[in-house]
């Protein structure tokens, strides 16, 4: 069920009066509706994958509690432990293991050695890996002692199964999300409003920019044999675009849909296009997941490995990209994006420029300082090469995309990327997004602040351009990206 389609819609509407409506100023009941409602979503895109949800929840809000009846002893650290292997051995087990066995088959074979291995019909259950995250933070944080569990059944199936976040996050930490819904919520007109914009601003990332770069890139990486190396680089170059509109067009309209039943939930971008290094651009990108591996992956190996150094560092850096790459999907493609990310912090490591925060310059008619500029079209570049690794369906892929970029036809004019004349009217809608996202850039999202505008009808003509924009976009529907993930 998608965010933009009729169903959503349908179901939002029927859920936003019985909430408020119905069961207004109610917490427990409107709890309980939520609850049922977030199953609901989850169960349409396969019922099969309900009871796994279901039976996880149970496991971790009993260990919640167990662990915390048994604070400060080996039995707490114990039943962690266990909560841990549970959850990996599960999220293993639905997206992993036919990926384990391809690849040990590949291995075999490789060195001729016949094997009757063969992979498994497993359902891989869509949003394992971010409620997964959700759960063994959650048991991991209260071994630490950062919280107390709650004994509140109904509050904590909801934070987990949430329905604008179960399928593509943000990943909300448990005393983030856990303590409103605990909370009574009456309806909020200024938060709705709000909220109805986010949505409008997620809706034009996700099918103006992000649907209508998928038409260009899919032709371009489905047939990258047949052009030049200029047009595989405006290949990544869209690619970078799509990912970017298409995951925080979806942020965007979750935390809108929040906001609308009266959460904040975490901010997961913070214009990740205007970094200046990868640091920098891992602060701003997907932010709950990368607080998620820097909390429970890489600061506890930093300290494991502190004795070593600055190589003590990177070793802890480079293992934990390489995860989050692996998190991604069951494909040596995401590994290698990870550890091509990872690697890309050895300079500022060795340089001491990794915690150092970066500041945007500009001059006073407000675009960046060309040192400023510089820095961002670097990363852009290193982020947009990374992503032929995450987009290419295989290693020989990566490797011939990549050698073509790095030949004679470089030079050459791009040609053949104008599907149905939409290359350029994307390219429009492109600069037309950065200069909003640019000029918006201090704000949660790049146009909170039009409520704010003087005149009433220079808003309104800007949310009725969008809206036009959204209508008649060229663009063909698609999934987003991270749903698989």
């Amino acid at each position: 069920m998608l965010f933009n389609s009729i169903p959503f819609v349908i179901f939002f509407v029927i859920l936003f009066a019985l909430y408020y409506f119905v069961f207004k100023e109610k917490t427990k009941p409107q709890n309980i509706l939520l609850l049922v409602a977030s199953y609901m979503f989850y169960a349409w895109a396969d019922w099969r994958i309900l009871p796994l949800l279901i039976v996880s929840t149970l496991v971790f809000y009993g260990l919640g509690i167990a662990i915390f009846n048994a604070a400060g002893s080996r039995r707490a650290t114990t039943l962690s432990t266990l909560g841990v292997v549970f959850g990996i051995a599960v999220l293993g087990y639905f997206k992993y293991t036919n990926f384990f066995i391809s690849s040990f088959k590949d291995l075999f074979d490789s060195i001729g050695l016949q094997t009757n291995l063969h992979t498994f019909n497993i359902i891989l259950p869509i949003g394992i890996s971010f409620y997964t995250f959700r759960l063994l933070g959650y048991v991991i944080d209260i071994n630490r002692g950062k919280y107390e569990p709650t004994r509140d059944i109904v509050a904590f199936s909801t934070y987990v199964a949430f329905f604008p976040c179960i399928l593509s996050g943000p990943i909300d930490r448990p005393n983030t999300l856990i303590p409103q819904l605990q909370m009574k919520r009456t309806f909020d007109n200024s938060l709705a409003v709000d909220g109805l914009r986010q949505i409008l601003w997620g809706l034009f990332k996700k099918m103006v920019i992000a649907d209508n770069c998928a038409v260009i890139t899919n032709e371009i990486f489905n047939n990258s044999t047949n052009y030049p190396g200029s047009t595989l680089v405006l290949g990544a170059i869209f690619y970078t675009f799509q990912m970017y509109a298409d995951f925080s067009g979806y942020t965007d309209m979750a935390i809108g849909v929040g906001k609308l039943l009266g959460f904040r939930l975490t901010k997961n971008f913070n214009y990740p296009l205007f970094a200046q290094n990868i640091a920098d651009f891992w602060r701003r990108w997907h932010i709950s997941l990368t607080s998620w591996l820097t909390d429970y992956v890489f600061m506890p190996l930093n300290v494991k490995w502190r004795d070593w150094g600055k190589w003590g560092m990177i070793l802890a850096i480079v293992v934990n990209f390489v995860l989050c790459g692996f998190w991604h999907g069951a494909n040596w493609m995401f590994v290698l994006w990870g550890l091509f990310h990872g690697l890309l912090f050895i300079p500022l490591i060795l340089s001491g420029a990794m915690f150092k925060k970066t500041t945007i310059e500009t001059y006073k008619w407000g675009f960046p300082k060309l040192k400023t500029l510089g820095n961002m079209l670097l990363t852009f570049a290193l982020v947009a090469f990374g992503l032929i690794l995450f987009r290419a369906e295989s290693v020989a892929q990566a490797v011939d995309y990549i050698s073509e970029i790095f030949s004679s036809s470089l030079f050459s004019f791009p040609h053949g990327i104008n599907v149905n004349g939409i290359a350029k009217s994307t390219l429009v809608f492109i600069s037309i997004f950065m200069l909003v996202e640019w000029f918006g850039r201090e704000n949660q999202y790049a146009i909170e602040k039009l409520d704010f505008a003087k005149k009433k009808y220079f808003r309104w003509a800007i949310y009725y351009a969008i809206i036009l924009l959204i209508c008649s976009s060229g663009g063909e529907e698609q999934d987003f990206i991270y749903f698989q993930f």
